[in-house]
């Protein structure tokens, strides 16, 4: 190790001990940078640091983070998980574990509309806890499904992490997207399968929903699944849809989903003057602490890279004695341990980048890369000793013990790490629907850059399908 490389170990140590004694992460990054630069690389730090901000804020996918954050609060505002989880409450009730259902059923939708992991779990621990209670559902597993599947709003897009992390592993957002949809959904489906079951097993689990709260005739339950997810179909096309179909950019799609938001507001009968204002507020807040982190971290990781200390540790760690998939079972496993003391951008903007060229030369595919870590980062909100959720869902159910919300917790988090076995395993999983896209966008171009029909080819269609 040069002196070089010696200087920026020491930097990188000097910045997890400062950032763990409490102080500011994005201060603590830039201005560690700036003075272990300094001594590295003299004036030419400051030099550095400039073109790395204005590099920074030309890419064109942080433009999208304020629409989506934006879109998320008014989300919450707009009420529109309320009218999905009375009618998937109504459409489960005679099922043994219904509540559960409905809990992971609705997180998965609202996660679409929002791609908030605090909101979603406070809004499902106001609605679902008192029924639950009420109900006699276990509190265990009842806590476990508001946690897990609120945690489900990192990963399924429009998730404002997937956001800012295409940009970090320089590669598609719309193919990050795509990647997303495939565990997100597996993740889905396996919380159900895995309530349904215990809850056929074990009927003082989940019991039915009572026969005199359940409504009386089908009519209006479909009545209120036509209502409660009309809102979020609309919305999520107005977002995903446009994106994966190639019509907008993320940050125009962003915009439209805000605006979508604000409209459904509008419907409900539920906008203020008021409300906006705290909505953009939350959102400008929110937004300042991502992006100001990206720069600093930014400016971080370009004089990390300068000393040369960022190719060293990818060196050796490319070079140690481990197979492909051993070196990236311990690089999820350095991603899911800095999820217990740091939140998601830290983690995607500080230490992605150290890590991320590891993967690329191990030859794993960028973007499945980004979903696996997705992954990961999401069962890490799900894992003691930090699990932000359990403080969410804490703060909203005063009636459940701490305790029993993380062993309900811990049940889901075997789940999540199946999951990620799976996606390790089967990288189809995620890779399907990014490889169907880039096929469809080949066939496009192809169908673009081919010679138009001569008139004797278009008579000749003509004619052979006159004569069928």
């Amino acid at each position: 190790m040069t002196g070089l490389e010696f200087l920026g170990m020491s930097m990188l140590v000097v910045m997890l001990g400062a950032i763990f004694i409490g102080l500011p992460i994005s201060f603590t990054l830039l201005f560690l940078a700036l003075i272990f630069g300094y001594f590295g690389l003299g004036v030419r730090v400051f030099n550095l640091a400039y073109l790395q901000t204005i590099g920074l804020m030309k890419q064109d996918e942080f433009v999208a983070v304020p629409m989506f954050i934006l879109m998320g609060y008014v989300c919450d505002q707009a009420g529109l998980m309320e009218r999905p989880f009375r009618a998937f409450r109504d459409l489960f009730a005679p099922v043994r574990g219904a509540l559960y259902v409905v809990v992971i059923v609705t997180a998965t939708l609202f996660g679409i509309a929002a791609g908030t992991v605090g909101a979603t779990v406070a809004l499902l621990g106001i609605m679902a806890g008192p029924i639950m209670i009420k109900a006699g559902y276990d509190v265990r597993m009842s806590a476990g499904a508001i946690a897990a599947g609120g945690t489900l709003g990192i990963l399924i897009p429009p998730s404002v992490m997937l956001v800012v992390m295409a940009p970090v592993l320089d590669i598609s957002i719309i193919d990050l997207y795509a990647a997303a949809f495939g565990p997100g959904f597996l993740l889905s489906g396996m919380y159900i399968a895995y309530t349904l079951a215990r809850s056929y097993w074990n009927p003082k689990l989940g019991p039915p929903v009572p026969i005199d709260e359940r409504p009386d005739s089908l009519k209006v339950v479909l009545w209120e699944c036509l209502v409660g997810l009309v809102p979020v179909t609309v919305l999520t096309i107005m977002t995903l849809g446009v994106i994966l179909a190639g019509l907008t950019t993320a940050a125009e799609a962003a915009a439209l989903g805000a605006l979508g938001a604000i409209l459904l507001v509008i419907a409900y009968g539920r906008f203020t003057w008021s409300g906006l204002l705290d909505a953009c507020y939350k959102t400008l807040a929110t937004t300042s602490m991502v992006l100001f982190l990206a720069v600093a971290s930014n400016v971080f990781g370009a004089v990390f890279a300068w000393l040369g200390t960022a190719n060293w540790i990818t060196n050796a760690l490319l070079a140690a004695p481990l197979p492909a998939w051993g070196t990236m079972t311990l690089l999820l496993t350095v991603i899911f341990l800095l999820g217990w003391p740091f939140e998601w951008p830290a983690i995607v903007l500080i230490f992605l980048p150290l890590l991320a060229p590891v993967a690329k030369g191990l030859g794993y595919d960028m973007v499945w890369f980004g979903c696996i870590v997705a992954v990961v980062l999401q069962t890490a909100f799900l894992s003691p000793p930090v699990a932000m959720s359990a403080y969410y869902l804490k703060q909203v159910v005063k009636e459940w013990n701490l305790r029993l919300i993380y062993r309900g917790m811990a049940d889901f988090m075997v789940i999540q790490c199946v999951c990620v076995v799976l996606v390790l395993a089967f990288p189809a999983i995620a890779m399907w629907f990014p490889n169907w896209l880039d096929e469809r966008r080949k066939a496009q171009r192809a169908e673009l850059d081919a010679p138009p029909p001569t008139l004797s080819a278009l008579l000749e269609a003509v004619g052979a399908r006159i004569a069928r």
